[in-house]
């Protein structure tokens, strides 16, 4: 027989059936006093078909269809109510009856409310909860801490911490760890110290859980040395652990420390979890080992972690780094929509390994569906600009920048520069340069180095005083590029003066310097000179420097000398093609043609082969490329007549061509035809019959 209740007309369970049925079941009022025994089938009416799932199963018997002994209690209730909440509707009716029934100043249930409201998305809504309750404990301290840090609200989660200090709330490891993770997020580094002495102060230092939230946080505010010493008083440490130093150590540029610690983790058989595969794969990425990074591979497809996303970045900059560009594009390709770190990696990958069109029309594609690129995305389409070479390409990347947010940004203005200055046009180049308001060195050295490029070796050197003017220092990369601007121009003793006065702007000459100086002299036949200056060095000699002296000496074809410098090559650089290609070159200009013989056996012997060079040629914006003796392109026959026509105008003002260097023991008509079939003439006569004669050339 159903209670029989004053405020109910009808038996419970059919209140409850239009209760449950109702789409807004909170609105029935009165819904039941705070303590009321119901029947055992009523019970199970509510946890049957009550839109939110409740869990009352110790409240009642499932066998038995009698009435029930024991009561609900309305926090239990309630609780099982906010557990089960999926949308802010459900939250505001149960905020209604917790006012109705007096029951919002019950802690644990208004705790409960703002860790649901806070993981439902209504942080808002939680703070407002939590700002009405009078005295709230370290538990509804941690919710909205917790609340704030879980949505990236880092800021309001430091300020709430603050104020539970000055509301006398001794804090818990929860509170801890919740805290430390806004301060690693934010690099509040100083903050995160004052939390590291209340955790040491109140004897959390044993804590695990705290402890790891240390090391992450030491280790993503560059502090290392920090971070390790957390890390080795660690006692019983977790995957965590592990990762947050592994992370440390690669963030920070230590890739062969997060691989030591790796494999000291692998020793103690700690299972690693996505995150520290992330990080290894960062470390092989960074020390461009191919090898190792495969077999970590494996281990995410043994793992079955090989879609996760951050992994797919990893392996794709992996892969793209170590050159393999065709199996890193195989993992972007499997990402339906790739985040703009995937873009990234894929276009410098594509950038770095001289896939320059690969990385324009990735870009392109990237733009064209509205992603909205970083100045890394940028920049390094800029870089595969620069390396294609097309000046309507460049002018079309200058376009978008000046449409864009990077208009003023002075690393992305920095990149135009050394684009326009590769795409042949310094003074585009010049015309980026003289807009950007506010130069550091890195602008003026790209300058000069753009100068150096097209020979205009005092325009550089002004540039350099000019520099000094407006009272910026130059680095390292500015002697570079003016030791560059000054062999390409023949300005010895300038050149000479500029790198004796390096260390007067305290900048240590590098091998690139050194290499430029030889350079420099070897250009102006000072062999002698060159030598000497190299036997000096305070610095070992480097293939660079070697390299430098050998192309000298095949010039001025100083046989002796250029075999030393090519001795000093081969022990250093053994497999290097284009070292047996110079000194093969030196042998033939002094037509010792048994030795270049000797040289192209000593090349079979170790594998190498010389690959074709090919010259490039922009018209009416597409780019064509020749190589030596080239008749693949629809229109040879009139290349070639255009180059024969070219040899016989020559002759005719006087010129003489320069037959040394050919590696073929010819006569003196193959020779010369030889000359006439080379990339550049060839590539030079297809723009001359492919443009009007007023049009400049270059």
């Amino acid at each position: 027989m159903a209670l029989s209740l004053p405020f109910l007309k009808k038996p419970p369970n059919k209140v409850f059936s239009f209760i449950a049925l109702c789409p807004h079941p909170f609105k029935i009022r009165p819904l039941y006093p705070p303590r009321f025994k119901f029947p055992a089938s009523t019970l199970k009416f509510i946890k049957t078909h009550f839109s939110l799932s409740l869990n009352l199963t110790t409240h009642f018997n499932n066998n038995d269809d009698r009435y029930t002994e024991n009561t609900l209690k309305p926090d239990k209730f309630y609780a099982s109510l906010i557990d089960n909440s999926v949308h802010k509707t459900h939250l505001n009716q149960i905020h209604s009856k917790l006012l109705v029934t007096g029951l919002q100043y019950s802690g644990f249930l208004v705790a409960k409310f703002v860790n649901k409201a806070s993981n439902l998305g209504e942080v808002s809504y939680a703070r407002k909860v939590f700002d009405k309750f009078p005295e709230p404990d370290v538990f509804l301290w941690n919710a909205i801490v917790r609340g704030y840090s879980r949505h990236g609200l880092f800021g309001f989660a430091i300020e709430m911490y603050a104020r539970m200090q000055v509301a006398c709330v001794s804090p818990d490891g929860f509170s801890f760890s919740c805290v430390l993770k806004a301060c690693s997020a934010l690099l509040a580094l100083e903050m995160g110290r004052r939390v590291h002495g209340q955790i040491f102060r109140r004897g959390f230092e044993s804590d695990v859980f705290v402890q790891n939230g240390l090391v992450a946080l030491y280790a993503k505010c560059g502090e290392i040395l920090r971070a390790i010493v957390v890390f080795d008083r660690l006692v019983g440490r977790t995957i965590v652990s592990w990762t947050s130093i592994i992370s440390g150590y690669a963030q920070n540029g230590q890739p062969l420390e997060a691989l030591r610690i790796f494999s000291e983790m692998m020793k103690m058989n700690v299972r690693p979890d996505w995150i520290a595969l992330v990080s290894v794969l960062r470390a092989y990425t960074d020390v461009e080992d191919l090898e190792h990074g495969r077999s970590i591979h494996g281990c995410v497809i043994k793992m079955g972690l090989e879609f996760e996303s951050d992994l797919l970045i990893s392996l794709t900059s992996l892969y793209a780094k170590c050159g393999q560009v065709t199996i890193a594009r195989l993992f972007f390709n499997q990402v339906q929509i790739p985040n703009l770190i995937l873009w990234n990696a894929m276009i410098s990958g594509y950038v770095k390994n001289g896939y320059a069109e690969e990385a324009v029309e990735l870009f392109r594609r990237m733009i064209s569906q509205n992603i909205r690129p970083d100045s890394i995305t940028v920049t390094s389409s800029i870089a595969a600009c620069a390396q294609i070479g097309s000046l309507e390409l460049a002018r079309w990347m200058d376009e978008y920048i000046s449409m864009s947010e990077f208009t003023n940004d002075v690393i992305v203005n920095t990149a135009l520069i050394d684009m326009y200055a590769k795409c042949g046009t310094v003074d585009m180049a010049r015309f980026v340069f003289d807009r950007i308001p506010d130069k550091d060195v890195v602008v003026w050295s790209a300058m000069m180095v753009g100068y150096g490029l097209h020979g205009q070796g005092q325009e550089s050197v002004n540039l350099f005083h000019v520099m000094r003017q407006a009272g910026v220092s130059p680095n390292d990369v500015t002697f570079v590029g003016l030791l560059t601007a000054c062999k390409n121009s023949g300005l010895v003793e300038e050149g000479w003066d500029l790198f004796h006065r390096m260390r007067d702007y305290g900048v240590e000459p590098r091998h690139q310097h050194y290499a430029c100086v030889v350079d420099l002299l070897g250009r102006a036949g000072q062999l002698d000179r060159a030598y000497n200056f190299v036997m000096h060095m305070p610095i070992e000699p480097g293939v660079t420097v070697w390299g430098a002296l050998l192309s000298a000496c095949k010039v001025h074809r100083h046989v002796s000398l250029g075999e030393y410098a090519a001795e000093r090559l081969f022990s250093l650089d053994p497999y290097n093609t284009g070292h047996y290609v110079q000194l093969s070159n030196l042998y033939a200009s002094a037509r010792l043609w048994d030795h270049v013989a000797k040289v192209r056996v000593l090349m079979r012997e170790k594998g190498l082969t010389k690959h074709l060079g090919y010259s490039v040629i922009e018209i009416n914006g597409k780019l064509w490329a020749f190589q030596a003796g080239d008749k693949s392109h629809p229109t040879s026959k009139e290349i070639l007549e255009e180059v024969v026509d070219l040899e016989r105008r020559l002759k005719e003002a006087g010129f003489v061509p320069q037959t040394e260097s050919v590696l073929h023991d010819l006569n003196y008509e193959e020779t010369e035809e030889t000359l006439c079939n080379h990339s550049e003439r060839l590539a030079i006569a297809y723009g001359l019959i492919s443009t009007p004669p007023e049009l400049p050339f270059g």
